[in-house]
């Protein structure tokens, strides 16, 4: 089912679902319950991730090598993180990007985007912060509860750690590059504040932004992706833009017209085919100017 035939109330019930604000129960009783009739539980069932379906590179591709990682987190949730770490082919040294997780630990879709920083020649590690907790359960409603019990803070610092691993890797060319996806495009904005001129690039992808004193620190220049249909995220970007400009922080953002919150997601029918391609694109020429390689 196409994203145009997803009835915008059943989209607006997941971003709710997805944001924790309604379980998935809640989810389908409003769904069903909408004057849509019995469409509007079908439009919400085809909503659901379908991983296996929207993977894009094979963690047997030949053009890349991956495995999962374990390294300290000091002031973390638990003192230790893992992390799906993928390089390219070859013997590096590679331009190097951290990928954050969405709200509910790192997933098959962000080890897929992981794989595919990779396929473009950068070494790519995107840390696990329900690692703590046991790791990514298998399911995302299962994710989102462990992540929302963890410590908020701590989990911030295991990011943060976690790209400090990445940049004294010995694969790593020189200062990283960070991008994250909803509470990940929030990390990725926090980490280039805490970490300052070790970031090179960061690139938010409908994540919220952070305090005015807090970009203070940013030393990055920022590629911020919006999409038009994001009314949460694109009300308080112009406080988010003023604290930027304050800070004299360099930044471009572009607006997707027609794009719904996680439309770079193509798991599920909110994925946009066109404006994401376009994003991605984006995304690593935007990284390949400003990562050191």
């Amino acid at each position: 089912m196409k994203d145009q035939k997803i009835d915008p109330q059943v989209i607006d019930l997941y971003d709710k679902y997805c944001h924790g604000q309604i379980d998935r129960r809640e989810f389908f009783r409003r769904a069903g319950a909408l004057s849509l009739g019995a469409a509007g539980l079908t439009m919400a069932q085809a909503l659901l991730p379908r991983y296996a379906e929207a993977q894009t590179i094979s963690f047997t591709d030949e053009r890349i090598k991956a495995n999962y990682v374990t390294y300290p987190s000091p002031g973390g949730n638990s003192g230790e993180m893992r992390g799906y770490l993928v390089q390219p082919t070859g013997d590096g040294p590679f331009k190097t990007v951290l990928v954050i997780h969405e709200n509910r630990g790192l997933n098959p879709h962000i080890e897929d985007v992981a794989r595919r920083f990779a396929v473009e020649g950068f070494l790519a590690l995107a840390p696990d912060g329900l690692e703590p907790a046991g790791g990514y359960p298998g399911n995302d409603d299962d994710g989102r509860t462990l992540q929302s019990d963890l410590d908020a803070d701590k989990l911030l610092q295991d990011m943060v750690n976690s790209a400090e691993f990445l940049s004294n890797h010995d694969l790593a060319a020189g200062n990283i590059g960070v991008t994250g996806f909803c509470w990940g495009g929030y990390a990725t904005n926090f980490v280039a504040a805490r970490l300052g001129d070790k970031i090179s690039a960061a690139v938010p992808f409908y994540g919220r932004g952070i305090t005015a004193e807090e970009a203070t620190n940013i030393k990055a220049t920022l590629l911020v992706q919006s999409p038009e249909h994001d009314e949460r995220i694109n009300a308080a970007w112009p406080d988010f833009e003023a604290a930027l400009n304050a800070s004299n922080v360099e930044f471009e953002r572009h607006l997707y017209p027609g794009a719904n919150h996680g439309f770079h997601n193509n798991s599920t029918p909110r994925f946009d085919e066109e404006n994401a391609a376009l994003a991605w694109e984006r995304t690593v020429a935007f990284f390949n100017q400003h990562i050191e390689g």
